[in-house]
């Protein structure tokens, strides 16, 4: 058997091999969860590989799917179909690379059923992948809708005091706008005959039936990144998750909606996304600046980078549906960045919590003479997350407010006002967290940052850099497939895209 042949499968559903791996394992006890958690990182650490491998052999001039395989199901219409392009890829490889570090952030803090822990989140990684994967429509829906479960079982288990009130409302939100997605993929099927994603994609839908297919995606997309207003669950939900829950959650969960947003809004319903392409703006802009001013307020440390992650996909909507290139590679860009820089700073926040027990920013304070390590890795995720030159979080952020500006100067104006405020309170929170005095008791005995520790946030430290001097490995995967799109866009809605009405 060809690997290549069959990677997208191996990778998807290596996870769920060793959760059922981890069913095996017998006895309780210390010796077992070390043997579980260990397990658990071996099958996390060989599936990045794989991807890292996928990566590798992705041919970026050929903007199609690639490693494609099709077997049908049900007749022709309905099948296991499974591919990658050049902006899928990017989040399979990211969902794997992040999935390590959960085990080892989990390593010491989850201390009760272990066993089930891992096997939940290997099940999640597996639908994860599975979203970005797949390449039919029903199977997408199970696997977008699946990864609710997962994600249920750690808040609702592992989670805080209100893990069950969190939990619920996480699934409530999720599960209600995924609905009326759901009945837009049967008006696809009656309308196109099959649910295969490639046909889909080249199946001409008249402007009115795209109007409602477009508003019944939104209502589950936009749910799930979360936009604002739809956002009220993710802060309540960050709170209550385990660390490594919250940085699966903003890192690669919040990003199935961006996904989705660019898969099928755009690339399936032009005009529709031209017509409500203004909307789509205020929303964005919305998003940017009024979750910006509610973060600057917040007292827990969770809760304000939980409202800074709404702000920042908010320049990810506003990327894709300015629909050039710019605006689309700045989304994807941004979405990757986003995924290191979020589930980083929710690690941060998970080194000092394990210490101390506590998450409000009035309990720290001074806390680099004590972790100088930890104050650096928190500096650099915070000037990141604020969008400072040189780090990954600048390049998504230029590249989608410059696309927009070719669209919409008011929508790029707004934007820039939004990185000003995340300046403003990424920096009052780390001034209160990490400078001044140290004189609170409970500090002075604090311990700096340990071997483990330094292994999951070093490796952050460094790409966060990387792709803020050298953005290229990201933007010369994504380019000829968005450059597809955004051609293929631009044809069916009638617009020049504005780099070329510019070129001589």
């Amino acid at each position: 058997m060809n690997l290549a042949d069959h990677i997208l499968t191996i990778v998807t559903f290596l996870p769920t091999v060793g959760a059922l791996l981890l069913l095996l394992v017998p006895g309780r006890g210390a010796s077992t969860d070390n043997l579980v958690r260990s397990i658990a990182l071996i099958v996390t650490l060989v599936n990045f590989a794989l991807t890292l491998w996928l990566w590798a052999m992705f041919d970026n001039s050929n903007p199609g799917f690639q490693f494609v395989e099709n077997y049908p199901w049900i007749g022709e219409s309905i099948g296991y179909r499974m591919g990658v392009d050049g902006i899928s890829i990017l989040f399979v490889v990211l969902s794997a690379f992040l999935l390590p570090f959960c085990v080892l952030s989990s390593w010491n803090s989850i201390t009760y059923r272990v066993r089930e822990y891992m096997i939940v989140f290997l099940i999640l990684e597996t639908l994860i992948i599975g979203v970005f994967a797949t390449l039919d429509l029903a199977m997408f829906y199970v696997f977008f809708e699946g990864s609710l479960i997962p994600m249920f079982l750690i808040i609702g288990i592992w989670g805080g005091a209100r893990r069950i009130q969190a939990s619920y409302k996480f699934f409530f939100y999720t599960f209600v706008g995924s609905v009326l997605m759901l009945l837009a993929i049967m008006a696809m099927y009656w309308q196109a005959g099959t649910l295969d994603i490639q046909r889909l994609l080249a199946f001409e839908f008249s402007p009115e039936i795209q109007t409602w297919l477009w508003l019944a995606f939104f209502a589950s997309f936009a749910v799930k990144m979360p936009m604002w207003p739809f956002h009220r669950w993710l802060p309540e939900a960050h709170v209550e998750a385990p660390t490594a829950g919250s940085v699966i959650l903003a890192a690669v969960l919040l990003k199935l909606g961006g996904y989705g947003f660019i898969r099928f809004s755009l690339a399936m319903f032009p005009d529709a996304s031209l017509q409500f392409q203004s909307f789509v703006f205020v929303l964005s802009i919305a998003a940017i600046i009024v979750t910006s001013l509610i973060a600057f307020v917040q007292t827990d440390i969770k809760k304000l980078i939980a409202y800074s992650s709404v702000a920042h996909m908010g320049f990810v909507t506003m990327g894709i549906f300015a629909g050039n290139e710019l605006g689309v590679q700045g989304a994807v860009f941004q979405m990757i960045s986003h995924g290191i820089v979020s589930g980083a700073l929710f690690l941060c926040v998970g080194v000092v919590y394990d210490r101390m027990h506590t998450r409000e920013i009035e309990a720290y304070g001074g806390l680099v003479e004590r972790m100088p390590r930890y104050a650096f890795a928190f500096m650099v995720f915070t000037m990141a997350n604020v969008g400072l030159p040189g780090t990954s979080g600048f390049v998504g952020e230029f590249l989608t407010m410059l696309g927009t500006f070719q669209v919409s100067t008011w929508a790029a104006f707004g934007a820039a006002f939004g990185v000003i405020f995340s300046a403003c309170y990424g920096l009052w929170l780390y001034r209160k967290v990490i400078f001044g005095a140290l004189t609170k008791d409970s500090l002075k005995g604090i311990l700096d940052l340990d071997r483990r520790e330094m292994v999951v946030l070093v490796p952050l430290i460094l790409l966060t850099i990387l792709f803020g001097f050298y953005p290229a490995p990201i933007l010369d995967v994504t380019a000829g497939s968005v450059e597809l799109l955004v051609n293929n866009f631009a044809a069916a809605t009638g617009n020049v895209p504005a780099v070329a009405a510019m070129a001589p």
